[in-house]
């Protein structure tokens, strides 16, 4: 295993310096020296190019479908064995950087993730891991990638551990470091520093300045619950047109390039208007803008950055709804500066205090970044990693808390795991309800009943139960209904009066079953339906159609050799 967290340290690793580089390599090429970037139209332009080219892509070469994210790698650990599409080693390498080179307001991270993931699967499937093992190379790849991606191991590991995994033991933990120092090393070694985002530590944290933090957790809060929520309704926007892949792929384009021509920092990542945030610059974002006319008034500077904490999120969701490739990573982090931004300079300006402006947009990214990915320990230590230095260790842990305890309340579950959450296809901490998350009904029905006619006689009947070693018998029609169920000790004393052999039919004995089982129901709903009926048995039906039974037996069975296969538990 450690060897083989080296390897998928190292290809995860350089997986996120090819895409870093080309999207930066295609964005000074469209720049043409920043001349074309001058021109709002180009703005307009270039993101429909964009995700035109990757709904493109996607449709020639991917069959249509890349699978989304975050989202779609927990689906893989809970409902696929860990298993992850071999394409996707290289796929979302490929579009997010049309997306994100020409201009969609989306990061990176997510494509890296699902890259970094799909590295760790498929090689532990080559080599025949078992599902454990395969999960925790996955969880590697993924590490690594973020790792690269910020130049933040320890980050890189806390992701793995928080959105990832759901059980984790110490040993564990070795894997998951050395891929993603390795995968930190590559982008460190190779990369250049106006690629890399590193933000020098510039000002220290004053006690005094306390009560204004835990007020800026509080409005990260808040900030994070709109986001969630309103990325969550543009999506559901967007979902109507699902089948219209290239009319969806306009007029999104179209309605991102308008916001951005209104707000011109919303091009591309947004990492260049983080630093601009940080260091106290923020006039310099209205530049190109169309308020630029207007001068650079404080108070239009600070309404202008508050207005385009609110507006990134329709930007980074248009972006990623209308088929470009992307994630919420990336646009957490700006919303998050820019609250912090406002909040501080707001306070500032109204003379409360003298807040240090590039402190609060730092520990406002972590806030947002808490609220949104539901990760506080990834986004306390993250925001540490790029300043180079723990000075704001207290800020930072005391508004990631905040946030995060507010979103909790009021979202239980993170923007990329709501919708698995609402199919029951996540797993959680919970470890009972991960293992039945991952149990399937179609591998546990028992088909060795054996089946009688409702117009079979009892003479006939008593025949079948002499061949039978079963004491349940599923009472089915010739087009395969089930009509009901025969139980042995219903039946014992009848089954010995032969004068009523050819007098009493099966209909006459049937009873009905205590509970139907679907064969799409998840494990959850099985179990809930065997403690309500008290069964031990019960009838399998797929549309209506007889399949089977399940008992608990076969599923304590699976139960426990999921148990041990998932956790070492002998």
């Amino acid at each position: 295993m450690l060897i083989s967290s080296v390897l998928v340290g190292l290809t995860a690793g350089m997986a996120a310096v090819i895409l870093k580089t080309l999207v930066h390599y295609i964005h000074v090429l469209l720049a043409y020296g920043n001349r074309l970037l001058d021109q709002p139209y180009w703005l307009v332009v270039f993101p429909i190019i964009g995700i035109l080219l990757t709904v493109f892509v996607v449709r020639v070469a991917f069959n249509g479908s890349i699978g989304r994210g975050t989202a779609g790698v927990l689906f893989s650990i809970s409902q696929k064995s860990s298993m992850v599409e071999r394409h996707k080693m290289y796929s979302h390498v490929v579009t997010s950087a049309f997306t994100a080179g020409f201009g969609g307001s989306a990061g990176l991270e997510s494509p890296i993730v699902v890259t970094g993931s799909a590295i760790g699967s498929n090689y532990g499937r080559d080599y025949h891991l078992n599902y454990r093992d395969r999960t925790l190379l996955l969880a590697a790849g993924a590490a690594a990638g973020i790792a690269a991606v910020f130049n933040a191991p320890i980050a890189g590991v806390l992701f793995a551990i928080e959105v990832l995994l759901t059980d984790i033991s110490i040993s564990a933990f070795i894997p998951l470091i050395i891929s993603a120092v390795v995968g930190a090393l590559c982008s460190k070694l190779i990369l250049q520093e106006e690629i890399l985002f590193n933000i020098g530590q510039r000002e220290f944290f004053a006690a005094s300045h306390l009560p204004f933090y835990v007020l800026l957790g509080v409005l990260c809060g808040m900030m994070s619950v709109y986001y969630t929520r309103m990325a969550l309704r543009v999506e559901e926007l967007f979902e109507e047109y699902q089948s219209k892949v290239y009319s969806r792929a306009i007029v999104g384009g179209i309605l991102l390039g308008l916001l951005i021509m209104l707000f011109p920092p919303l091009f591309g990542e947004g990492y260049d208007s983080i630093r601009l945030l940080e260091g106290n610059n923020a006039q310099e974002m209205l530049q190109n803008s169309w308020l630029a006319f207007f001068g650079t008034n404080e108070w239009l500077v600070l309404c202008f950055v508050g207005a385009l904490a609110l507006v990134k999120v329709f930007a980074a969701t248009i972006t990623i709804a209308s088929g470009g490739n992307g994630g919420n990573f990336a646009p957490s982090m700006f919303v998050g500066a820019s609250t912090g931004f406002f909040f501080s300079r707001l306070v500032n300006l109204l003379s409360f205090n003298n807040l240090p402006v590039s402190s609060f947009a730092m520990v406002g990214m972590a806030g947002i970044l808490s609220g949104v990915m539901h990760a506080p320990l990834t986004a306390v230590f993250l925001i540490a990693e790029i300043t180079g230095g723990y000075t704001l260790m207290i800020p930072l842990m005391i508004v990631a808390a905040t946030s995060y305890a507010m979103v909790k309340y009021f979202e239980p579950y993170s923007l990329d795991t709501k919708k698995l959450a609402q199919k029951g296809q996540l797993l959680t901490h919970n470890k009972d309800r991960t293992i039945l998350r991952i149990m399937k009904i179609q591998h546990l029905i028992e088909t060795e009943f054996q089946p009688v006619s409702p117009e079979a006689t009892l003479g006939e009947l008593v025949e079948v139960i002499a061949h039978s070693r079963r004491n349940l018998f599923p009472v089915v029609t010739a087009d395969r209904k089930l009509d009901g169920i025969i139980l042995l000790e219903n039946v014992r004393e009848i089954m010995f009066k032969t004068e009523k052999y050819d007098l009493v039919k099966v209909r006459e004995l049937m009873v009905k079953p205590p509970a139907i089982v679907q064969y799409d129901d998840s494990m959850a709903d099985v179990m809930k339906k065997f403690d309500e009926s008290g069964a031990w048995n019960l009838p399998v039906l797929r549309n209506e159609t007889y399949q089977g039974f399940v008992s608990k037996s076969s599923i304590f069975t699976k139960y426990r050799k999921l148990l041990i296969k998932t956790t070492n538990v002998a």
